[in-house]
Parts: structure tokens; C-alpha cells; sequence
């Protein structure tokens, strides 16, 4: 992750919910030296992400809290396992608290859903891939997420790479005019990938000289029968319409990755708490 977007990120974080002040925490504890310690379990079984998170967050709110990961990034935790403990003063634990709490929950549901997948294909030469479905703001955060699951990330933006969708083709009248359109303008380290939605599209594909083709809402029958039609200097992708369910269909089709939205977009949270225990003179 960048080190400061990431920090950036946090101040935005912890402006939002914090505002002007913690009333409860400045009603509670006039004493600002009183110290305590806190731990973070794991409630359920899962893939710990979150690292970076606490380290950076902790440093940038408070920088005498002392951070204990027993716990790294990408680590299987079982539930009632510690993934950290922090001590420091009890008003900057408890305020600094949910942001970081929401976090690690959201992105550790992301590590953990992308190992699921990553098991139930069982191919480890098919990456398992991300996509642009991810939270507002959180992207570099989730996309991170996905990595310590095991799984690598598609494009970050639209700036990354090209892509032509069914309603790029449409708008320009063929694949062939639409990559004529972009080789035209394009430098020579920008790849192109085509998706295709129909069979009769790939030797179009092929012809128009792309990078990447993505077999786009196939099924593993399809893809099985029309990927020896693709040169072994293309890459190839599936996606669309492939759950966690149905994703071990797709164990034998040979494609070089298979791209899904539902890691990042409906990922559940990993249930983790916050507990404090004893405070400190």
C-alpha cells in the first residue's frame, strides 16, 4: 500500500467520526496520562488483514501507543486468537477505536473470502483476481486485502490499463475499429484487453492484435472449447456469472486468471472485538 494515501486515508477517517471531539472520552477521563491495555480477537475463523492498518493508524493518531502484532497480514487466525494488543492512554484507545476496528474487519473479510475462492478452485496456475468493484476510497485498502488472501489484483483505475467492454464495441461499431482506434493513439507499453460475450467474436479478437481476452458470462464448456483458438501470447481471462459455489468448474478451462467482483463488493466483515483490560498506573 502507499504509505501516504494510506495516511492520508486515516486522517479523512478519523475527521469523520471524530469531528470536533470524543464528548464521552473528555467527560470520562480528565486524567489524559491514565494508561490501559487493549486487545483485538478474532471471533470467528478467518484470514487476518490489517497490519498496515494498525501500525499506521496508531502512529498517526497517537504515536506513544505501543502496537504488539502477534498476528501478520495473511496469517489464519481461529476465533478467540489475539491478532494485536496496544497499550497507551485510555481516551486515545477508545476514540481511535472504530475506525481501525471498522477497517480490519472489512478488509480481513477480504482476505478471508479470497482464500475461500482461491481453495475451492484448487488451479494455482489461475490467478484469482480482483476487480473495480470496490468501496469508494477504499480501493488501494481492499485491493491490498486481496493480495494477503492469496489472490493478485486486476487493474486499479481506468487509467491502468484499457479495456473494451460490449458498450465500447457498441459504440464504435466492431472490435476491429475499436483496437484500430485505440492503437492508433496509444503508447506501445499500454495493453488492451477485449472482453467477448459471443464465440463468433474471438477470432475478431485474435485478428485485432489485443493483449488480453476475457471470456466473458461463458461457461467452463465454452471456455474449454474455444481456448486452443487463442495464440499462447494472448492472455486470457473468465468472468462473469462464476461464484464461490461453481468457480471448481473452471479448474480445467486454462485460463491465465479469473476475475471477480464479489471479493471486494459482498465480502462479510471478519468479526473481531476490541477488548480493554486492566489500566496501568
Amino acid at each position: 500500500m502507499n504509505h501516504l494515501a494510506l495516511k492520508q486515508q486515516l486522517k479523512a477517517f478519523f475527521n469523520e467520526d471524530i469531528g470536533s471531539g470524543d464528548k464521552t472520552c473528555e467527560a470520562l477521563f480528565h486524567d489524559h496520562y491514565q494508561e490501559g491495555h487493549g486487545k483485538f480477537i478474532a471471533k470467528q475463523n478467518g484470514v487476518f488483514a490489517g497490519e498496515k492498518i494498525l501500525q499506521e493508524a496508531y502512529s498517526l493518531y497517537d504515536s506513544d501507543i505501543a502496537v504488539k502484532l502477534p498476528r501478520r497480514d495473511g496469517d489464519i487466525v481461529q476465533k478467540g486468537d489475539v491478532i494485536a494488543e496496544v497499550t497507551g492512554k485510555y481516551h486515545h484507545l477508545l476514540t481511535s477505536e472504530r475506525v481501525i476496528l471498522n477497517l480490519i474487519q472489512r478488509i480481513s473479510g477480504i482476505a478471508t473470502m479470497t482464500q475461500k475462492v482461491v481453495n475451492a478452485l484448487g488451479n494455482d496456475k489461475i490467478k484469482v483476481v480482483d476487480t473495480r468493484k470496490t468501496t469508494p476510497g477504499l480501493r488501494m485498502i481492499e485491493k491490498y486485502a486481496v493480495r494477503c488472501g492469496g489472490g493478485f489484483n486486476h487493474r486499479f483505475g481506468l487509467d491502468d490499463a484499457i479495456m473494451l467492454k460490449d458498450n465500447h464495441i457498441a459504440a464504435v461499431g466492431s472490435i476491429e475499429a475499436a483496437v484500430k482506434k485505440i492503437r492508433e493513439v496509444s503508447g506501445h507499453m499500454v495493453k488492451i484487453e477485449v472482453e467477448i460475450e459471443q464465440e463468433q467474436h474471438l477470432q475478431e479478437a485474435i485478428d485485432a492484435g489485443v493483449d488480453v481476452i476475457m471470456f466473458d458470462n461463458m461457461s467452463s464448456e465454452q471456455i474449454n472449447r474455444l481456448i486452443d483458438q487463442v495464440p499462447t501470447h494472448i492472455l486470457t481471462e473468465a468472468s462473469g456469472n462464476i461464484t464461490l459455489e461453481n468457480i471448481h468448474h473452471y479448474k480445467e478451462t486454462r485460463v491465465d486468471m479469473i476475475s471477480l467482483g464479489f471479493l471486494t463488493h459482498s465480502a462479510p466483515g471478519l468479526d473481531i472485538s476490541f477488548n480493554l483490560t486492566e489500566g496501568t498506573k
